[in-house]
């Protein structure tokens, strides 16, 4: 989508919001929320501030739009991993999908979603519920899966869904802090496979 953006002139400059917004979430994802500057996002983006205001809003929408973004792009194995078969199998896909994006030489190491979090520090508490909201919508999607596994028996009779919910998210953000501090592919595959391995058979 292009966007007229004002210069120094006054003459109307059209950008593409997609590679801008592209662009923040590499910053973003690099350095975190809390360390990501506006002069930051300026030089990254090729905006000046009120350009930037004008197209986004401020910092925290455009983390906002940032996330949106990540969720429907790299992050969208989470989705497909959901389609699989067999529990087993969801989770085997959505953790890979995790190393994979982690150890990508196409994006900085470990997960946008992970630095963002663990950066955000003390930042608007509307930001911090909104990030929470998004986290427990992608764990109750998880939960309704296995839920499902178990009614149709791929899953033992009396599985809590919501326990093996959370024991893969947290494998899965785990993933990432391990990618962020030098965990290689090799390494992250025993995790996936330890993990995997940990899912009861029907």
């Amino acid at each position: 989508m292009k966007v007229a953006q004002e210069t120094r002139r006054g003459r109307p400059r059209e950008f593409d919001t997609g590679e801008v917004l592209e662009r923040a979430m590499r910053i973003f994802w690099r350095k975190g929320y809390a360390a990501t500057s506006l002069s930051d996002l300026t030089e990254a983006m090729g905006m000046n501030r009120a350009s930037l205001y004008g197209a986004f809003g401020n910092k925290e929408s455009l983390f906002r739009r940032v996330l949106d973004r990540y969720v429907h792009g790299p992050f969208s194995y989470f989705r497909r991993s959901l389609e699989a078969p067999t529990a087993r199998e969801v989770a085997e896909q959505l953790l890979q999908g995790g190393a994979s994006l982690a150890t990508s030489a196409r994006y900085p190491s470990g997960c946008l979603w992970v630095r963002g979090s663990l950066s955000y520090g003390d930042g608007p508490p509307r930001m911090r519920l909104d990030m929470a909201a998004r986290r427990r919508a992608s764990l109750t999607e998880l939960e309704k899966r296995f839920a499902r596994a178990v009614e149709e028996g791929d899953l033992p009779a009396g599985t809590d869904p919501g326990a093996m919910a959370r024991f893969l998210q947290a494998v899965h953000l785990g993933i990432a802090v391990q990618a962020a501090n030098g965990a290689t592919r090799a390494d992250l595959n025993e995790v996936v496979k330890t993990a995997v391995d940990a899912f009861p058979r029907p």
